[in-house]
């Protein structure tokens, strides 16, 4: 089965990017709610030009092709949506409940279970008028944890037995499915900031962001109305739209991190 909307799931042995595959077929006029899944990736990619790398047939690696009709500024409410329901997903089939780490990762203890990439072609045809294509890829370590060192960690190291990535891919897509309809609305919108506010781990953490003409530090103080977050600086708080975040360490409460005791979290997409 598939979630509501994701009728339409392409399986592949081996894709050298599930997003690079899904951009091309947007590129081509295909609706939205196409997902592709590959069992190993030659040539995946994560945030900031990353590469990421998994054993054939050990994590689960997925696209979906969205075409939303949001603002600019909002659709990193992509990565949110596709985002909460992995999290959701892990849940309902492992037992196991992630935070959110902003903008893209899921973490468990501060290792590193699942990241999430969206990538953009506003020029891409065959959407509603005022749509962009958006592909949102996520890489889930379910039973391949990542390199030695990496700081991941995976369902089969939190469970201590193996999950079947087709139950978790159908637990994701049904979990989309409802956030899906919600970035449409104004209303919808709001509800899954505050979700992820609600799930947002790096609240309340001290954090260094890297932007592109330099990084800053400060502390995590909250998640705006259409998800940005905001940091408390010496200077005075400071809206980020889009960077790489890292934590150092709890300044104060914030989401209580969700999972096995003594759990680890490592990938990047697509």
């Amino acid at each position: 089965m598939s979630g509501v909307g994701f009728d339409e799931v392409r399986r592949f042995a081996t894709l050298d990017s599930t997003n690079r595959y899904l951009l091309d077929q947007a590129r081509q006029g295909v609706p939205e709610g196409v997902v592709a899944v590959a069992d190993h990736q030659s040539a995946g990619r994560g945030r900031l030009g990353r590469t990421w790398e998994s054993p054939a047939g050990s994590n689960l690696l997925a696209s979906v092709l969205l075409r939303p009709v949001l603002p600019p500024a909002q659709l990193h409410l992509c990565t949110a949506a596709v985002a909460l329901a992995t999290a959701d997903a892990c849940a309902a089939v492992a037992g196991v409940a992630p935070t959110l780490k902003w903008p893209n990762d899921l973490l468990v203890d501060e290792r590193k279970l699942a990241g999430v990439l969206a990538e953009v072609d506003p020029g891409a045809p065959g959407g509603p008028a005022g749509s962009v294509a958006v592909v949102v890829g996520v890489g889930v370590n379910v039973g391949w944890p990542g390199p030695p060192g990496a700081g991941g960690t995976s369902l089969l190291e939190l469970t201590g037995r193996p999950v079947d990535r087709d139950a978790l891919l159908d637990a994701l897509l049904g979990a989309l499915a409802d956030r899906r309809t919600g970035l449409g609305t104004e209303g919808g919108r709001r509800r899954l900031a505050d979700e992820w506010r609600d799930s947002c781990g790096t609240l309340g953490c001290r954090v260094r962001v890297e932007l592109s003409d330099g990084w800053f530090e400060g502390t995590a103080a909250d998640l705006d109305e259409v998800g940005h977050l905001v940091v408390r600086t010496t200077a005075g708080l400071r809206a980020v739209l889009a960077g790489d975040v890292i934590h150092l360490r709890t300044e104060g409460p914030g989401p209580t991190t969700r999972g096995q005791p003594g759990s680890r979290g490592s990938p990047g997409p697509n």
